[in-house]
């Protein structure tokens, strides 16, 4: 039988009692630290995360410079897996395509054959059929590691070692961008462009106190030569549509964001008739999903003035926009794409990044230059020490071959004929021991006359060497001009004369267009009749119906009005609360059934009811009156809600209630009571407001308003009767009822409607 797993006894000494709550914040402090320092945010000194600073060093172990063969992909990730990385291969194999994918990386850091995957978001083949190899932006990244630049730390299982953070060259973090989410904070820097960024730095080791505003292009510091850092730079171009100030502020904080467009030009063709075609688009956006979205949206009808699009696309991206005609404005119809699609989309900025391999931040540009900076003098400073010494070690045994070649008959006596020549040596010329060594390992064939001139040569060249490192590591100043050479070698290699060089996105300012007329783009045009019921339910019918007696209601149910309208406009609606609603015409239910009470498409008090609705004309004035006869004038852009809760323009108190909205034409106001007085004033009586009570309009003993109207003097007030007659009374027929505002006005004329309404 075999060993028994359980403990003896009833297993209570194998317990350990633990707090939960202790246990599970120190487990989850670990786990956060660990993905905060060893997954998500990059290092501001190389601008890698660990799993790329992995793949660069095992590419570099492998020799793949890019001037050698290429080799498997599968190779590369298994180095880096079973030497450096505990992690799946898949997760390093992405992180390998992705520093390739030149439409991903604004400077790639491998130089991939094979299927990486494209810009419409397939993805790349098997690692086992691609090969890559290192950039000439890897080696920068690694320039120096050989010479102690950098400090190493044992791997996972303490079998080999690796570098902290790479020598970084070139200025990783900002040229080529990060993101990453960790936990309880993440990081988003797009790319940038290399050029501006060594045209900062310079600036920065110039100027040390220099503000961030310094460091950005503007009208006045701005030269072609040495163009400072103007926005970010994205590998698939695009327009960035982002204020100046937004950009400055952005920098400075560390935080913030830019609207990035894609580029597009209309091209004639023909007869009149023109398409756009889209040439960039905007960085991360799969270009596949992108033309299924606006397909969609052509498909529901959300994008009227588009007939057709089309992905003529081969090595270079090539959307084909075609309008519904050729009478469509492009700007406005790009203006609907942008509003609808990721034809536009808004790329974050959160520099958060690890200072100095430890301690994550948000840091501002010119904090970012400034570690980069730092880093690079610490590794000028420990790559000089590292050859200092070097040439001291080449020098001592340099030393030693002199004074040999000066006795060299001597010495050739001594190894001959002593038993232990080493330590003869040694004592007779003072030689030390890697000096003696030295000589005893030299070859006969050296033993030329011309040897040695080469070994002088050589020591006096190491020596003024020597000299001028030990000056360097002496001076502040001196190092800094080195760096600053150094930047300045790599702005040549990168310069925007260069095709990797050159600046892809480009700067322009969005267009001011009429919110409406986009509006209006984005909503196919069709007429229809809006039906409102007694009861508040509301439909829109199709078509401009001419007879409203063969609309059908709910029991009990009946017509309150009907108007006519198209799609694209707003239907005011007006409560007895004074309150204004807005409803886009295209949102209301359709003609089938009876449509839907008006308190499910707004926020409407359920103690009130609807007293009118009608097509918002943005230039148009209303007149509103209260039962009890207070009003005033308001004009019609200032009642539109952009909320379900509506906008309260007129104020009233229970048991008064809003009753009245009439369109304001003409120069005078005609106002009948329930006690059938009329009165007629002057418009110009009755003030504008945007909100309010408004001023007393005319006076009863009791009861209130019955009917109000607005008209022209001169053309007459008129009415109809029950009879659908039409009366008309002239100013010298209505001289008895013209008086001021607020008086009660006198009994109606003969003829007028007994229900005490205009019509």
């Amino acid at each position: 039988m075999g060993k028994s797993l359980i403990p003896p006894g009833n297993g209570d000494d194998n317990i350990e009692p633990v707090d939960l709550k202790a246990a599970l914040e120190e487990r989850y402090l670990a786990y956060a630290l660990s993905t905060i320092m060893h997954r998500a945010l990059p290092d501001v000194r190389d601008g890698l995360k660990p799993v790329h600073r992995r793949i660069m060093h095992a590419m570099r172990l492998l020799r793949l410079s890019p001037d050698q063969a290429y080799a498997k992909c599968a190779r590369i990730v298994g180095e880096v897996m079973g030497k450096f990385h505990p992690h799946g291969d898949q997760s390093i194999y992405d992180a390998l395509v992705r520093l390739s994918q030149d439409f991903a990386v604004r400077y790639p850091v491998v130089d991939g054959q094979g299927n990486f995957g494209n810009i419409d978001g397939d993805n790349p083949a098997a690692m086992r059929y691609t090969e890559a190899r290192m950039t000439d932006v890897a080696m920068l990244l690694l320039e120096g590691i050989t010479e102690d630049a950098v400090d190493f730390r044992p791997t996972y299982n303490e079998e080999d070692e690796e570098p902290i953070v790479l020598p970084g060259a070139f200025p990783n973090l900002l040229a080529n961008g990060s993101s990453g989410i960790a936990v309880g904070m993440a990081t988003s820097i797009p790319p940038h462009n290399v050029s501006e960024l060594c045209a900062a730095a310079l600036h920065l080791i110039a100027h040390p106190d220099a503000e961030v505003e310094a460091l950005l292009a503007t009208a006045e510091n701005e030269d072609p030569l040495k163009t400072l850092v103007r926005g970010p730079d994205f590998p698939t171009g695009g327009i960035l549509v982002e204020s100046p100030e937004a950009i400055q502020e952005a920098y400075r904080t560390g935080r913030g964001g830019f609207r990035l467009r894609a580029r597009w030009h209309v091209e004639e063709q023909g007869r009149g008739t023109w398409n756009i075609v889209v040439t960039e688009i905007p960085y991360q956006v799969q270009k596949s999903r992108l033309i299924e979205k606006i397909a969609e949206l052509l498909l529901a009808k959300k994008l009227p003035l588009l007939d057709d699009v089309r992905d003529e696309s081969a090595e270079d991206v090539r959307l084909v926009l075609e309008p519904k005609s050729r009478s469509v404005n492009p700007d406005i119809l790009m203006e609907s794409l942008f509003k609808l699609t990721e034809l536009e989309t808004r790329f974050p900025l959160n520099m958060n990044v690890l200072s100095n391999g430890k301690v994550p931040n948000v840091l501002s540009l010119r904090d970012v230059l400034k570690q980069w900076l730092e880093h690079r003098k610490d590794v000028l400073i420990r790559r000089s020490r590292h050859r200092l010494g070097e040439i001291e070690r080449r020098l001592e045994i340099l030393g030693g071959m002199l004074i040999a070649y000066l006795n060299i008959d001597e010495v050739i006596r001594i190894i001959r004929e002593e038993d232990d020549p080493k330590q003869e040596m040694i004592q007779r010329f003072e030689l030390t021991d890697v000096q003696a060594e030295a000589i005893l390992n030299m070859r006969l064939r050296s033993l030329r006359k011309l040897e040695e001139f080469e070994i002088r040569k050589e020591f006096d060249g190491l020596t003024a060497e020597k000299r001028e490192i030990e000056q360097l590591l002496a001076s502040d100043s001196r190092q800094w001009q080195t760096i600053s050479w150094q930047i300045q070698e790599m702005q040549k290699k990168y310069a925007p004369d260069t095709p990797l060089g050159k600046r892809r996105t480009t700067f322009a300012e969005a267009p001011n267009h009429d919110l409406t007329d986009i509006h209006h783009a984005m909503i196919e045009r069709e007429p229809v009749t809006v039906v409102v019921s007694e009861k508040g339910w509301l439909r829109a019918m199709k078509g401009h119906l001419a007879d409203f007696s063969a609309l059908t209601f709910k029991e009990g149910d009946k017509l309150k009005l009907a108007f006519h309208a198209e799609t694209t406009d707003r239907i005011l609606v007006l409560t007895t609360g004074g309150k204004f609603h807005t409803i886009g015409a295209n949102s209301l239910p359709g003609g089938r059934g009876h449509g839907e009470p008006i308190r499910i498409i707004v926020d409407m008090e359920n103690d009130q009811d609807i007293v009118t609705a009608f097509v918002h004309r943005p230039e148009g004035k209303l007149l509103l009156s209260s039962h009890v006869g207070n009003g005033f004038i308001v004009p019609e852009a200032e009642i539109i809600a952009n909320t379900r809760k509506g906008k309260q323009v007129m104020n009233v108190k229970a048991p008064d209630e809003a009753r009245h909205c009439v369109p304001v034409s003409g120069d005078s106001v005609a106002i009948v009571g329930e006690n059938r007085k009329l009165l007629v004033f002057p418009l110009a009586e009755v003030p504008e407001l945007g909100r309010g009570k408004g001023v007393r309009l005319q006076r009863y003993k009791d009861g209130g308003v019955s009917d109000i109207r607005v008209f022209a003097m001169e053309q007459g007030l008129t009415w109809q009767d029950a009879a659908d007659r039409t009366f008309t009374r002239s100013k010298d027929e209505l001289l008895e009822w013209i008086g001021p505002r607020a008086t009660a006005g006198r009994m109606v004329p003969k003829g007028f409607p007994r229900s005490g309404k205009f019509s």
